[in-house]
């Protein structure tokens, strides 16, 4: 039997014309914002509408898992 996870891992980066995209590296989720913020409220709904009804040790998930989120920032120049 596998262990199962209590994380689901996402990552989080520029857009390519503005705001921000995130994207789950486990689940098929992708959504974007304008801001951090607005990103990180909509990944939470979108993985939260992915996972409904979904069940959870059949995606190797334990019961509410947590979302980790990783963010690729380009380096600020002087």
């Amino acid at each position: 039997m596998r262990a199962l996870r209590h994380t689901i891992q996402a990552v989080v980066y520029p857009g390519e014309e503005s705001g921000f995209v995130a994207k789950c590296l486990e689940l098929a989720v992708v959504t974007q914002g304008a801001t951090l913020d607005e990103t990180v409220a909509n990944l939470r709904e979108a993985v939260a509408l992915y996972l409904e009804g979904e069940d959870l040790a059949a995606l190797g998930l334990a019961p509410a898992p947590t979302v980790l989120i990783s963010m690729e920032l380009e380096p600020a120049h002087a």
